[in-house]
C-alpha cells in the first residue's frame, strides 16, 4: 500500500479527501501544521484517526515561521501589490518543507493537499514540493478528473461526509471562507466574492473595529538589530518582550485591540484570476511601519533605492510560491546585506487603526542634525548647491532648447 502524506486541517475538504484516499487504498498519514491558527489541533488529530489516517503528525512551526519567514519579510518591507502583507503566502513554504521532511521520514512517495485548482495555494504547495524533492509525486484531488466527477461542490462533500460518518460543521453563520495563522486572518469567497459587498463587523474575527478601539493611545518602542525586531517595550502597559514568537504574538494582541491591520482588496492571483480578500494583519502592520522608519535614519540612500527595486520582486516571489528558488536565494542575500547596521529603536503610537511614528534613535544613524539644520551653518557649504543645481539642470536646458527650435512648449505662451 502506497503511503501519502496529506496536509490536513480537519475541515470539510481535507476530511473528505482523507477518506477518499483511503478508499483508493492509500495509507494516509495526516500532517497538521501548527502555524498559530488557534484551533483545537488535538480534536483534529482524533478526527483524522476516526476518518482513516494510519498516523497523525502535529508539527509546531510557529517559532520557525516568525524567525525564518516573517522577519525576512519585514527586512525586505515585503508587500504584494502595495497592500497585502503576505500572511498566507509566507506560511505555505514552511508547511510544504515540513511535509516533505515527513514524507522522507516515513518513506512516502506521495504528498497531497486540498487546495482548489483556481487558487494560489496549489501553486505554492506544489512548486515547493518539487523544488525540495524533484522525485515526489503529488496528489491534488481538486484537479483530479475522478474526484471532480464525484464532488462538484460543497453539497456533494457534505453528503459524502454524512454517508461516512465524518463529523462536519455545516453552518451558514459565516457564508465565506476563513483561514488563519500567526500572521493574519483572511476572509474570502462566498458573499465576499461580490467586490461591492460591504463587509460588516461580523466578518472580522481578529481585530477590534477602530470605532470601538480604546480612546487612549498605546505607546510602544520597537528595537531592531540588522533590520530584525529584537525587543518591544509597551510603555503604556509596562510590558516587555524579546523572544521572537512572544514579541510577534504581543504585537498582534495590542494591534488587534487598537483596530490595526485591516485591509479589503481585490488582488491578482498568480493563475490569472482576480480575487477579493479581506485581511487582518496587526503585528505585521506595526513591524513594517517601524522597520521602514528605522531604515530612514540608518540605511544608506543608494542602498535603500536598490533594495526598494528588489522589494516588489521579492514580494511577488513569495506570493507566487517561489520561496525555494535560486532567484529568491539571490534576493535574500542582497536583502540581508542591505540590513547590516540597520539598528535602533522606533517609538510608535497605536490609536484607533493608526500606527504613528513618534521618533527614532540609532547608534548607526546616518542623520547629522548639524549638517541638515536650518538654524546653524554646520559642515555643509550652501554655496555648493549652486553648482549642484546647474549640473542637474544641463540636460533639461538642452531638451528645452530642442523644443523651442521645433516650435513646441511644455506650457502655453
Amino acid at each position: 500500500m502506497d503511503k501519502v502524506i496529506l496536509a490536513y486541517s480537519g475541515g470539510l475538504d481535507t476530511s473528505v479527501i482523507l477518506k477518499w484516499l483511503t478508499e483508493k487504498e492509500y495509507d494516509v498519514i495526516a500532517y497538521i501544521a501548527d502555524v498559530g491558527q488557534n484551533e483545537d489541533l488535538n480534536a483534529a488529530r482524533e478526527k483524522a484517526y476516526a476518518t482513516g489516517a494510519s498516523k497523525v503528525y502535529i508539527e509546531d512551526l510557529k517559532d520557525e515561521l516568525v524567525v525564518d519567514y516573517i522577519f525576512p519579510a519585514i527586512q525586505a518591507n515585503a508587500i504584494y501589490e502595495g497592500r497585502y502583507l503576505l500572511g498566507t503566502s509566507l506560511a505555505r513554504p514552511l508547511i510544504s518543507k515540513r511535509q516533505i521532511e515527513i514524507a522522507h521520514r516515513e518513506g512516502a512517495a506521495y504528498v497531497a493537499h486540498g487546495s482548489t485548482g483556481k487558487g494560489n495555494d496549489q501553486v505554492r504547495f506544489e512548486i515547493a514540493y518539487y523544488a525540495l524533492d524533484p522525485s515526489i509525486r503529488v496528489i491534488a484531488p481538486w484537479k483530479d478528473a475522478e474526484f471532480l466527477r464525484q464532488f462538484k461542490g460543497r453539497p456533494e462533500l457534505i453528503k459524502y461526509a454524512e454517508e461516512h460518518n465524518i463529523e462536519i460543521k455545516a453552518s451558514r453563520s459565516k457564508p465565506y471562507s476563513e483561514d488563519a495563522n500567526l500572521i493574519h486572518v483572511s476572509h474570502e469567497a462566498g458573499i465576499l466574492e461580490d467586490p461591492s459587498h460591504v463587509a460588516d463587523e461580523s466578518v472580522y474575527s481578529m481585530t477590534k473595529s477602530p470605532k470601538d478601539a480604546p480612546d487612549d493611545e498605546t505607546l510602544i518602542d520597537v528595537f531592531f538589530k540588522d533590520g530584525r525586531p529584537i525587543r518591544i517595550m509597551d510603555k503604556t502597559n509596562y510590558i516587555e518582550k524579546s523572544d521572537p514568537f512572544e514579541l510577534f504574538v504581543y504585537l498582534n494582541q495590542i494591534g488587534a485591540a487598537n483596530g490595526i491591520g485591516r485591509i479589503d482588496i481585490v488582488e491578482n492571483r498568480f493563475v490569472g484570476i482576480k480575487s477579493r480578500g479581506i485581511y487582518e494583519s496587526p503585528g505585521m502592520t506595526i513591524l513594517r511601519t517601524a522597520h521602514m522608519d528605522i531604515e530612514g535614519v540608518a540605511m544608506d540612500r543608494e542602498v535603500m533605492r536598490l533594495r526598494d527595486m528588489l522589494t516588489p520582486k521579492f514580494s511577488e516571489l513569495i506570493y507566487n510560491g517561489f520561496w525555494f528558488s535560486p532567484e529568491m536565494d539571490f534576493l535574500m542575500a542582497a536583502i540581508n546585506k542591505s540590513q547590516e547596521i540597520v539598528d535602533g529603536m522606533v517609538s510608535l503610537s497605536l490609536y484607533k487603526g493608526n500606527v504613528m511614528v513618534q521618533g527614532r534613535q540609532s547608534a548607526s544613524s546616518l542623520y547629522d542634525q548639524d549638517l541638515s539644520s536650518m538654524d546653524i551653518e554646520g559642515g555643509f557649504d550652501q554655496k555648493d548647491s549652486d553648482g549642484f543645481i546647474k549640473i542637474h539642470a544641463l540636460r533639461l536646458k538642452a531638451h528645452h532648447a530642442i523644443l523651442n527650435r521645433q516650435g513646441r512648449r511644455w506650457f502655453g505662451d
